[in-house]
């Protein structure tokens, strides 16, 4: 099944079935939002399935043509959002080129809590103040989940994952360092993230989602030129693992959004990164300078998965970066 949210005006949009092939959508009948469509789950799943079969055999009444231009994100706003730095490969890499020391424990996750009150659409321009701030993009995929009871285990947790989300993680690189070094986590260096048009269902991915891991390339592209298809499979903990630390002392509860962290695959020379940050790490690994701009105002980025039969799995991101001034 895929879900998206239509701007209507509203902080939460109104939910909307989506076909398979991305072409059609209807108004969903049984909720009203994407958050009590997951509050509700167990009750409305086979009502929204029913609504998705229909739409896909053409025989949903109301189905009108699908435009990525007129959703917000998925969920438009969630309750908590917590990004993880699952691929340890890109730590790796960014470790050996800035000579960083960073504490880790063999094992445990790394987990930051993010914003969550305001996400961006697929298509939305992305403002922010100054070309200075250094401006980066970073691949993932996310779950949302139901409710999760507290001390829950890897095994039984990936049973609450319901959704999939594609994102851009956006950092500004230049608060980056001393908001680490201040040692509360980020603030200026990680502002708004920006969601594909779509959320999926487990059985979408099928034989993809194995080992709580999504085994997909994910595609980007800056300015119309392939930067990186690096895959979830080298993932370094499991959603299932994510979830479970999560919730080691705390409920989770349902709406809550969980990302992966930027893709990060240790064939990065065939198959690119996912962010800027990593290549330009790379580079000065390999050139002993860093050589890849970051954004500038006007440039573009893709983003893009597609299933195990070659279609669009959650549809496109398609941004640009413009400046804050004159924006509302």
């Amino acid at each position: 099944m895929k879900l998206a949210t239509l701007r209507d005006g509203s902080r939460d949009g109104r939910l909307l079935v989506v076909s398979r092939d991305l072409s059609l959508a209807t108004r969903a009948h049984a909720v009203s939002t994407l958050q009590e469509a997951i509050e509700r789950w167990d009750e409305v799943k086979d009502k929204l399935d029913s609504e998705y079969r229909r739409l896909n055999e053409g025989d949903e009444t109301g189905a009108f043509p699908f435009d990525p231009s007129d959703v917000m994100a998925p969920l438009p706003r969630a309750y908590q959002f917590v990004d993880a730095s699952a691929f340890l490969n890109h730590g790796k890499i960014m470790e050996q080129a800035y000579n960083l020391t960073v504490k880790k424990n063999p094992g445990v996750p790394i987990l930051v809590q993010r914003q969550g009150d305001d996400f961006f659409g697929p298509k939305d321009d992305y403002p922010f103040p100054s070309e200075q701030d250094h401006c980066d993009f970073e691949g993932e995929v996310a779950v949302i989940v139901n409710d999760v009871p507290m001390g829950i285990d890897s095994s039984n947790a990936e049973k609450h994952v319901k959704l999939f989300l594609l994102l851009n993680d956006v950092s500004m690189r230049a608060h980056l360092f001393r908001e680490l070094s201040m040692g509360f986590g980020f603030i200026n260096a990680k502002p708004a993230t920006v969601f594909a048009p779509v959320a999926v269902t487990p059985d979408e991915l099928g034989e993809a989602w194995s080992e709580g891991r999504v085994h997909l390339d994910l595609h980007v592209s800056r300015n119309g030129e392939w930067f990186g298809n690096p895959n979830g499979a080298e993932m370094d903990f499991s959603f299932g693992e994510l979830i479970a630390h999560l919730a080691y002392n705390r409920n989770l509860r349902a709406g809550t959004i969980l990302a992966s962290g930027t893709f990060s695959n240790q064939g990065y020379k065939k198959v690119g990164s996912a962010c800027l940050a990593e290549r330009r790490a790379i580079e000065l690994i390999e050139q002993g300078e860093s050589k890849t701009p970051f954004m500038q105002y006007g440039e573009t980025l893709r983003f893009e998965m597609l299933d195990l039969d070659g279609r669009s799995l959650f549809g496109a991101i398609e941004h640009q970066m413009v400046s804050t001034e004159g924006q509302p």
